[in-house]
């Protein structure tokens, strides 16, 4: 079971990408025979991390993406650490906005993504893969807003699971009627399917210098 998870809009916005990316991924795993649902999570610090502790309790998924949406960037960021550390820089959909804070008090500093990153990321830049025109990156930084958070605590109740691949993917920008969203759905989908039978990482740069 492949679970993928996308935000509620926030900001004033009417729509969130993340949700439609996650949903068409969804479908296109399921019509490849993979068992694969999407859920949307609020973007609300005191109630996401339980919502979507209770959907991996309800699925028991191999492999967890949660997504959102990074409105500065252009490419699909594929992330590699969530921080225990919250500061937000506009309030959630609920008023709250919680500085210097941490995801889980005690917890450990950071988590690494348990996805195959640089398996994925090569495999997106194969334009001949078929997982459309979508340029891709690793991220070292997914914020500190409700996706870290989400990033964290996904990560934080994942890892001591053994089988489990989970991780987070940041989506850029996209309205509702954007065709870039079935782009971008393909891309998910493929980065899902590796992460249920990865391989041995390839050796590819994609580190940065600031």
């Amino acid at each position: 079971m492949i679970l993928l998870t996308g935000f509620e809009p926030f900001g004033g916005a009417d729509s969130n990408p993340s949700l439609a990316v996650a949903r068409q991924a969804a479908l296109l795993l399921e019509g490849r025979g993979i068992r694969a649902t999407a859920a949307e999570l609020p973007c609300v610090f005191a109630t996401a991390p339980a919502v979507l502790e209770g959907l991996l309790a309800t699925w028991q998924p191999r492999v967890v993406i949660s997504l959102g949406v990074a409105a500065g960037r252009s490419a699909l960021g594929l992330e590699k650490v969530a921080i225990n550390h919250l500061d937000a820089r506009i309030a959630d959909n609920a008023g709250d906005q919680p500085i210097d804070l941490p995801v889980i008090a005690g917890g450990p500093a950071a988590y690494f993504s348990g996805l195959p990153l640089k398996s994925a990321l090569q495999s997106l830049r194969d334009r001949s893969a078929g997982h459309g025109n979508v340029a891709a990156e690793i991220s070292f930084s997914a914020g500190t807003f409700v996706c870290n958070q989400v990033f964290y605590a996904l990560m934080h109740h994942t890892h001591r699971v053994p089988g489990v691949s989970a991780g987070f993917v940041h989506v850029p920008w996209m309205d509702a009627a954007d065709p870039g969203i079935a782009d971008h759905a393909r891309a998910v989908a493929a980065v899902a399917e590796l992460a249920l039978d990865p391989g041995p990482e390839p050796l590819l740069a994609a580190g940065t210098e600031h």
